[in-house]
């Protein structure tokens, strides 16, 4: 295998719309003069409610886009990961809650995402906000983004989604599916960690296609080739990339099969 560097850098119609209200307020994309975009909201923050037994919060106030490529749809609620949450609050986006009416404060989120709780490590955080920073839409791998979008999307072999396409009157249900989708995901579990799509401004949670690439995050060595062919075989197909975190810089890396010629 060739080694290549991509790059690096320190049932509910509901599911469509409940993401586009209140959109009038827009995110401004800028650029700095080191080149890496950065989102300056205007005047508005959505809020949500954390809820520690899911490791998500709940939105119970949405202003802005943001919410189009961000939070997973479940039963007309969107529920973001704590990557996501963190991100938006950095962003200064969104104002959080725990179930009493407490503001959580990042210095608490970032306390959460040290523990590696909720499927989530510092340096799947440093990633995930990296990419978002760079404009790409990025998701958990395995979690659908709306249940409309299990028939249309991308369905890795390892993702049972037969758990969640019955849930289609799932009211109380749909807290109890997020949870066993999440409290399968185990941080050092040899499997692609995010869904990675290049920035659409036509992209729909009901109808997402294929990501543009899978990545997983190498934990603290390079993976095998064993490993390696291991994760590929969960992609069906789809390009993957390997993801390395070192002091804060985020390199990535993907692999290339090459045939040598038979020497005489």
């Amino acid at each position: 295998m060739e080694d290549k560097t991509w790059g690096c850098s320190s049932s509910e119609d509901s599911d469509d719309e409940v993401y586009l209200q209140n959109a009038s307020d827009e995110e401004e994309l800028h650029f700095s003069s080191s080149s890496m975009p950065k989102l300056q909201f205007r005047n508005v923050k959505s809020k949500s409610c954390w809820i520690e037994e899911m490791g998500m919060g709940e939105v119970i106030e949405k202003n802005g886009k943001t919410w189009v490529t961000t939070g997973i749809v479940r039963s007309g609620k969107i529920y973001s990961s704590i990557e996501e949450t963190l991100y938006l609050m950095e962003l200064g986006a969104l104002h959080l809650l725990d179930k009493g009416g407490r503001n959580i404060s990042l210095t608490e989120m970032y306390e959460k995402v040290s523990n590696r709780k909720s499927g989530c490590c510092w340096e799947l955080f440093e990633v995930y906000r990296h990419l978002k920073s760079l404009g790409y839409i990025v998701g958990r791998h395995g979690v659908a983004w709306s249940l409309k979008s299990i028939k249309s999307s991308h369905k890795p072999v390892d993702l049972e989604v037969t758990e969640e396409s019955k849930l289609v009157h799932m009211g109380s249900k749909s807290e109890f599916s997020i949870n066993k989708l999440f409290g399968e995901l185990q941080i050092n579990d040899l499997r692609p960690d995010f869904d990675v799509y290049l920035p659409n401004s036509r992209f729909r949670k009901s109808f997402p296609g294929d990501p543009s690439f899978l990545l997983y995050l190498s934990r603290g060595h390079p993976p095998s080739r064993a490993e390696i062919e291991a994760l590929e075989r969960q992609c069906d197909g789809i390009p993957l990339k390997i993801c390395l975190v070192t002091e804060g810089r985020v390199s990535f890396f993907s692999f290339d099969k090459v045939q040598l010629p038979v020497l005489p």
